[in-house]
């Protein structure tokens, strides 16, 4: 996996207490689906509860196989498939005191205009406070950003007659 960050040097993945600050940017290319895993996790590391990762790309770009390794450097229970039929799953944490993560993928709701994302997920009665857990969104560009002000956008590409993927991603915090 060859990365580049937006701050320099890049860093360590950190859960953000150590002496290195996570990068609030950068670009990878992915040559494996394990590369792009490995991204996740180490994206996932970064995430806290009330945090939304919002995955952007075609399809075949690897949003779920990202999803996958986010959810691997969370520690949660589940197999992580993308959510097409039933907009969202909850994988709850294994260790106490972390966040769940909630899966979402917005594909079916595309062709609806005005989309209510926090109403749809509110009236998925997920049994937890998404402010209690990190919210994995798939296909939510421009909308699920209004779930937390604390988001991490990634968006994933593919060029034609290749199977290498290059991964940007930009933290918006407040």
């Amino acid at each position: 996996m060859d990365e580049r960050s937006g701050t320099g040097a890049d860093p360590p993945a950190t859960s953000g207490t150590g002496a290195c600050p996570p990068a609030t940017s950068g670009t990878a290319e992915l040559l494996t689906t394990e590369d792009t895993i490995a991204l996740g996790a180490r994206l996932g590391r970064e995430l806290h509860a009330g945090d939304v990762a919002v995955l952007s790309g075609p399809l075949g770009a690897g949003k779920t196989v990202l999803a996958k390794g986010i959810a691997q450097a969370m520690d949660v229970d589940g197999p992580v498939v993308s959510p097409s039929f039933v907009l969202a799953r909850m994988h709850r944490p294994r260790r106490a005191n972390t966040p769940a993560m909630v899966h979402v993928d917005l594909y079916r709701l595309l062709d609806q205009p005005s989309v209510d994302l926090l109403g749809e997920l509110d009236s998925l009665d997920l049994d937890t406070d998404l402010e209690d857990a990190v919210v994995v969104v798939e296909w939510g560009e421009g909308v699920a950003e209004r779930l937390s002000e604390s988001h991490l956008n990634i968006a994933l590409e593919r060029a034609p007659d290749t199977d290498v993927r290059t991964a940007i991603w930009h933290w918006s915090r407040p």
